[in-house]
């Protein structure tokens, strides 16, 4: 079965699994039609995958997209091939489309700072708690899924930084500055007042209930701040994520040290923020050359 080799072989997770075998029978579907006597084997030709792709930009599907489904139908070939059902690839010609480039988005240093007023979170703990989670992902660049499972025996201020588990359960340290460890103190010290658990097991960020934070939590709260100071059209953590990048980039910092930070696993990933800065001098490029 093609599903169990996806998850036995190639170890891949059930979300994954789940769009292959949605692909594959869209494919199957737009092929077949009602017919069930045409062979598997022959469904797999450079005119049906071409045919199939066009209808599908047709469709309104973007080339990202259009290219994952082509992802789903390589993948199920190899299979084939693989237990003998066929004897060659007849996708090896089929390339994928083309995907323009899409430049991160980030905040610009003038609007973060608009986020530091006395009066732009609300009072009380949750308003502590708000701020220090954004200043959080400001100050690291960390991910969502690092920041909401953090305990409070990885955030160190006497040593100043903060352990973070990335990826593949990849571990490393980012520093932290004087201006999040006040913004911690005022957290931890309102969590207390709470009740809440602020020992070392406990996690570190919670909801107003005392209870660890999730996804869609953070992602309301993000999206609404940043809607409060930034017309950008993309609102997320991962945005200051990409803030974080771009700004560290824009003042001095190298590329290696900004992957080690972000927890790339290769410098290519972290490439993409150069393209920013490039635009950052192409515009000062405009404005200050006479001839520009």
């Amino acid at each position: 079965m093609f599903t169990e080799y996806l998850r036995l072989e190639r170890r891949s997770s059930e979300h994954t699994v789940k769009s292959y075998e949605t692909d594959l029978l869209q494919f199957r579907d737009f092929i077949c039609g009602n017919s069930n006597n045409i062979p598997v084997s022959e469904y797999f030709t450079d005119k049906n995958v071409r045919s199939w792709m066009m209808d599908l930009k047709k469709g309104g599907l973007s080339s990202r997209s259009i290219n994952r489904k082509l992802s789903s139908l390589k993948a199920f070939v190899t299979y084939l091939k693989k237990v003998g059902k066929i004897d060659h690839n007849p996708l090896a010609k089929i390339t994928s489309q083309k995907i323009s480039k899409r430049l991160p988005e980030f905040v610009a240093e003038s609007d973060m700072d608009k986020m530091t007023t006395d009066e732009f979170y609300p009072e009380g703990f949750a308003g502590k708690r708000d701020e220090f989670m954004v200043e959080l992902f400001y100050a690291t660049g960390m991910r969502l899924s690092e920041l909401i499972n953090l305990k409070h025996l990885d955030f160190v201020p006497s040593e100043r930084q903060v352990k973070v588990f990335g990826k593949r359960s990849k571990e490393r340290i980012c520093p932290l500055n004087d201006y999040i460890i006040n913004r911690y103190n005022e957290y931890v010290e309102s969590k207390k007042q709470e009740g809440f658990d602020i020992s070392s097991q406990a996690w570190l960020l919670v909801t107003d209930k005392g209870e660890k934070l999730y996804s869609k939590f953070v992602y309301r709260k993000i999206t609404h701040y940043l809607g409060e100071v930034t017309s950008i059209d993309k609102k997320s953590p991962h945005v200051l994520r990409h803030t974080f990048a771009t700004q560290m980039l824009n003042n001095g910092a190298d590329l290696n040290s900004i992957k080690e930070l972000l927890g790339h696993a290769s410098l290519s990933a972290t490439q993409v923020y150069t393209h920013n800065t490039f635009e950052k001098l192409k515009t000062v490029y405009k404005q200050a050359h006479p001839r520009a």
